[in-house]
């Protein structure tokens, strides 16, 4: 009896249950506007897409004239025939993630964990990282045209140097198109390695020294698998958008060669008006993102990202 008794004294009041259902419904009032927004902007859009992809042009309709069907017949055209544009998009934005990795990784090292204690040098350093988010997207890959140019100093100096033929270009090349990718997106890699960074506790970098680990090892054992975060942060970050990109490829490349398949839906979507078409690509588009993503994340992917 007094076992039942004391088991009814520790027990939740009514008072007590009936506010943790009030806190559990301002929850749920409190995420109804964030899941509103995702319903109205992105949901149902990718409804829409997917129902688009499906329609057919029925004969003598006029251009951009199209009914509703379920013709999945239009993923098999859309692949046959620009598959080399889907597989050179992803080809190009992984090269541009490694080598925005290779650039950015040690920018955020130094700024965050070498420089931790210079707040000045530190706080110029950042600037000069966020500075390009200042200029438009379409002015820096348009400086980047100009910088390769055929008249411009990289392309002089490398045929100074007997790098580069006389009669060889640096713009629309595959080479231009990734430069062009990894600057604009640089950024986007950079700085969550650095917020990542900035956490780290400098003291288990000091305890490697201390077991007599030299420096190299120490970043091998401590310091980059704490900052996986960070990079599996910025590789997403990198990678997803540079696929889609349309931009460098536009501007940088634009002949066949250097074709992504931004252009193509572009192309597809305003030019030729077959919206089923530009709609099929863009929904392959994106379930090859969303199952590489998840392969990456199952594979590389930290406890925190699980």
């Amino acid at each position: 009896m007094a076992l039942l008794t004391a088991g009814k004294a520790t027990g939740p009041s009514a008072a007590e249950e009936e506010a943790s259902k009030r806190r559990g419904r301002v929850g749920y009032l409190l995420i109804l506007p964030g899941f509103i927004f995702l319903l109205l902007f992105f949901a149902l859009p990718v409804v829409s897409l997917l129902a688009t992809s499906l329609y057919v042009k029925p004969e003598g309709a006029d251009v951009g004239q199209f009914v509703p069907a379920l013709e999945f017949g239009n993923y098999l055209v859309v692949l046959r025939d620009y598959w080399p544009a889907l597989l050179r998009s992803f080809g190009f934005a992984l090269i541009a993630t490694v080598a925005a990795l290779i650039i950015g990784y040690p920018m955020a090292y130094l700024v965050a964990v070498r420089l931790r204690e210079r707040k000045l040098l530190k706080g110029i350093l950042l600037v000069l990282i966020i500075a390009p988010f200042f200029t438009s997207f379409i002015l820096r890959t348009q400086a980047w045209k100009q910088i390769l140019a055929d008249e411009g100093p990289v392309v002089s100096v490398l045929r100074s140097l007997a790098l580069l033929p006389e009669d060889g270009r640096l713009t629309a090349t595959a080479f231009a198109v990734i430069c062009g990718l990894t600057y604009n997106f640089l950024p986007f890699m950079t700085l969550p390695i650095y917020a990542n960074l900035e956490r780290l506790d400098t003291r288990l970098i000091e305890a490697g020294g201390d077991l007599y680990a030299n420096g190299f090892t120490t970043f091998r054992k401590v310091t980059f698998p704490l900052s996986l975060p960070g990079v599996m942060a910025g590789t997403l970050l990198t990678f997803i958008p540079a696929t889609g990109d349309y931009v460098n490829a536009a501007l940088l490349g634009n002949n066949q060669n250097t074709t992504m398949i931004g252009q193509v839906i572009d192309s597809r979507f305003f030019r030729v008006v077959d919206y089923p078409g530009a709609s099929a690509l863009s929904f392959l588009l994106m379930l090859a993102i969303l199952f590489l993503v998840i392969l990456y994340v199952r594979r590389f992917g930290t406890k925190e990202l699980m």
